[in-house]
C-alpha cells in the first residue's frame, strides 16, 4: 500500500472542481486511457487580463491522478495564464505534501494538461501525438520532449526514476536503452555528468603549495564470466523467497552482455506489477554486480537465441 498525505487523500475522498466546465475557452487534453491514465483539464480564462475565473477536470485514473488533478485546479484558479505557465509538476507533488516515487507521473500528466490548455487558450498548436518530438516508449506513448522535461524540472538521475514520473518502459521495458541516452544527453547538457573541476592553488604563501593528490583507490578486479554469472544466479536466488510469498517466481533463462533475461511464473506471469517486479530484480543486480545491466522478460530474446 502506497504511503499517502492527509493532503492527497483529502483531494482523492472530496476532489475539488471535478467535472465539465461548459464556460471553458481553454482545454487541455493528456495521456489515453488505454495507457492507463487520462485527464482533461478545463479553464475559463478572463480574455481581457488573462486570469483563470475558473477551472474544471475530468480524470480516468488512480487516487493519485485525481489528487493532483483536484490539487492542479485549485492552485491555478486566480493566477493568470502566464503565472499558471511556471507551476511544474514538482509544485503540484509539494502542494499535496508529496506523492509516493511510484505515482509522480500523475503530478508530471497535471503539468502537461496545463502547457497544453494554455496552448489551447492562446490559439497554439498542442502537438500530443509525438510527432515534434522522438516517440520513446510505445506502451504509454511517451516522447523525448516529455523525458526531458521531466528529468530537468525534477532533477532526476537514473532510469527508475524517469519510470516514476512518466511510466516511460514501466511495461515491456524494451525502450530502457532509448531512455538511458536521453537522460544521459539532459544530464550532460546541465553539467550534471562533468567531472568536478581539479583544486586550483593560490599563488601567494601557503596557499602556493599544492594540495597533496588524492591516494588513488586501488581499482576493484574485473569479474570474470563465471564469477559474474554466480553473482547473478546468487541474487536471483536471494530475491526469489520474497517473490515466491506472492505467489511468484522468477528463474535466470540467459545472460547477454549488459543484457540479463528472466522469466516470471505464477502470479507473477502477466501481473499489472510485472514491470516493477522487473526493475526490483534489475535493481538488485545491478547492486550486486557493481555495474548496470539491463533485466529483460525471456519473450524478448532475439529470435534464435
Amino acid at each position: 500500500m502506497w504511503n499517502y498525505t492527509d493532503k492527497v487523500k483529502e483531494h482523492f475522498f472530496n476532489p475539488k472542481n471535478a467535472g465539465a466546465l461548459d464556460e471553458a475557452n481553454a482545454v487541455g487534453e493528456v495521456g489515453s486511457i488505454t495507457c492507463g491514465d487520462a485527464l482533461k483539464l478545463m479553464m475559463k480564462v478572463n480574455p481581457d487580463n488573462q486570469v483563470i475565473e475558473d477551472a474544471k477536470f475530468q480524470t480516468f485514473g488512480c487516487g493519485s491522478a485525481i489528487a493532483s488533478s483536484s490539487a492542479l485546479t485549485e492552485m491555478i484558479i486566480g493566477k493568470t495564464v502566464d503565472e499558471a505557465l511556471a507551476v511544474t509538476n514538482r509544485d503540484i507533488a509539494e502542494y499535496l505534501g508529496g506523492l509516493p516515487p511510484e505515482k509522480m507521473h500523475c503530478s508530471v500528466m497535471g503539468a502537461e494538461a496545463l502547457r497544453a490548455a494554455i496552448a489551447n487558450f492562446k490559439g497554439e498548436e498542442w502537438v500530443d501525438d509525438h510527432e515534434e518530438g522522438e516517440l520513446v516508449c510505445k506502451c504509454f506513448g511517451i516522447d523525448a520532449a516529455m523525458i526531458e522535461r521531466a528529468v530537468t524540472v525534477n532533477s532526476l538521475t537514473t532510469l527508475e526514476e524517469v519510470t516514476h514520473y512518466t511510466k516511460a518502459g514501466g511495461s515491456c521495458q524494451t525502450c530502457h536503452e532509448k531512455i538511458e541516452e536521453v537522460l544521459e544527453a539532459v544530464l550532460a547538457k546541465t553539467g550534471a555528468l562533468a567531472p568536478p573541476k581539479p583544486h586550483a592553488p593560490g599563488t601567494v604563501g601557503l596557499d602556493a603549495i599544492k594540495p597533496l593528490a588524492p591516494k588513488a583507490e586501488a581499482a576493484p578486479a574485473k569479474l570474470t564470466n563465471v564469477q559474474r554469472m554466480q553473482k547473478i544466479m546468487f541474487a536471483i536466488e536471494e530475491l526469489r523467497p520474497q517473490i515466491q510469498r506472492d505467489g511468484g517466481d522468477v528463474e535466470l533463462v540467459d545472460i547477454d552482455g549488459k543484457d540479463i533475461y528472466v522469466r516470471l511464473t505464477g502470479a507473477c506471469s502477466g501481473c499489472s506489477q510485472s514491470a516493477g517486479t522487473m526493475m526490483g530484480v534489475q535493481a538488485k543486480l545491478v547492486e550486486a554486480l557493481g555495474e548496470f545491466v539491463r533485466v529483460k522478460p525471456a519473450s524478448l530474446m532475439p529470435v534464435g537465441a
